[in-house]
């Protein structure tokens, strides 16, 4: 980690590794200095390293961000998250402190939607298995009979940004679209609105997650609601781990109550190693890379600078970026 010693003038703080495309010159250009931490560090770690440097800037990619993180510098004055999923940050206590939280909101939805469509091909074209036979010697043609993507009817549950272009791109190779989400008011026209999520879940050949981690989405996809699945469907996620309850995951796999799944996210980030998933040959993981492709780090990466600029430089934040709007109230009473 950087050390205390090196801390000269105004400093931002990034937990994880180096901000791509131009973010470091932008806040460079504004006289903030720029520090890392370790990926995936310790919130007291995080926290010793905001003491000693007197952030007054942070910028969140991985790592728990608790009430002592967000209260180790007296002089943080804003956290902005390098995507969109702010989970790991403890929102109240920013709110409480006066500091806004502010996502990216969109910098990385193509990117995740391309990793959802990967993975709904591989799951749907039999990719993993198919491969682990040739590999093993074995030649399945004769007896093989693939499923069509085309006609197949995905289920999304959200329609937010990376919701809408897994939609377009779903289209594009001939899947039905149907969503679950009571925040959105407006739907394209040839998108079917599902108003029960357990109807949509029991009537879908993929479903799809797409809605944030919060108290009400906290293993919205349990045991019970995986058996109202078809036998023959897949579920995808590319949101939050938290959202499905894993044990029960687990246990649908093996017990043939759903065909199979693809994660890209975990409860906990990284996953045990001796997870009962990674027994299973009916799933298929990648270790929450969805949003890494070039451009969407390079777009979350220039976002974040942004919104920590805005603030610094005593412009205010993006009011439809802000993750905990309460944090104008708190302020105000602090004043």
């Amino acid at each position: 980690m950087t050390g205390a010693q090196s801390f000269q003038g105004r400093a931002v703080l990034v937990t994880g590794s180096v901000l791509g495309g131009g973010a470091t010159a932008a806040l460079e250009a504004h006289g903030l200095q720029v520090h890392y931490c370790k990926p995936y560090a310790s919130p007291e770690d995080i926290a010793k390293l905001a003491a000693d440097l007197q952030i007054e800037g942070l910028i969140v990619r991985q790592g728990q961000i608790d009430e002592t993180v967000i209260a180790a510098s007296p002089r943080l004055k804003v956290i902005a998250k390098h995507g969109t999923g702010v989970n790991n940050i403890d929102l109240e206590a920013a709110a409480r402190q006066g500091i806004p939280v502010l996502r990216a909101l969109g910098a990385n939805a193509r990117s995740v939607a391309e990793h959802t469509i990967a993975l709904v091909i591989a799951l749907m074209k039999d990719i993993v298995p198919l491969d682990r036979a040739v590999k093993g010697g074995e030649w399945p043609k004769s007896g093989y009979v693939g499923r069509d993507l085309a006609g197949a009817r995905l289920g999304l549950v959200g329609f937010g940004a990376i919701g809408q272009e897994v939609a377009t791109l779903a289209q594009g190779i001939g899947m039905s679209v149907t969503v679950f989400d009571p925040y959105t008011a407006e739907l394209p026209q040839e998108v079917v609105r599902e108003t029960d999520l357990d109807t949509l879940i029991a009537t879908s050949d993929v479903v799809s997650l797409h809605c944030p981690l919060t108290k009400e989405t906290h293993h919205l996809i349990n045991a019970e609601r995986l058996a109202r699945m078809k036998p023959t469907s897949f579920i995808v996620n590319t949101a939050r781990g938290g959202i499905i309850d894993e044990a029960a995951l687990a246990e649908a796999l093996r017990d043939g109550t759903i065909a199979g799944a693809g994660l890209d996210s975990f409860a906990e980030e990284p996953p045990p190693k001796d997870s009962p998933l990674w027994s299973l040959p009916n799933i298929i993981v990648t270790p929450h890379t969805g949003g890494a492709a070039k451009g969407a780090m390079r777009a979350m990466a220039e976002t974040a600078a942004r919104h920590v600029i805005s603030v610094l430089d005593g412009e205010g934040p993006d009011l439809k970026s802000v993750a905990n709007p309460t944090f104008q109230a708190a302020a105000s009473a602090a004043r």
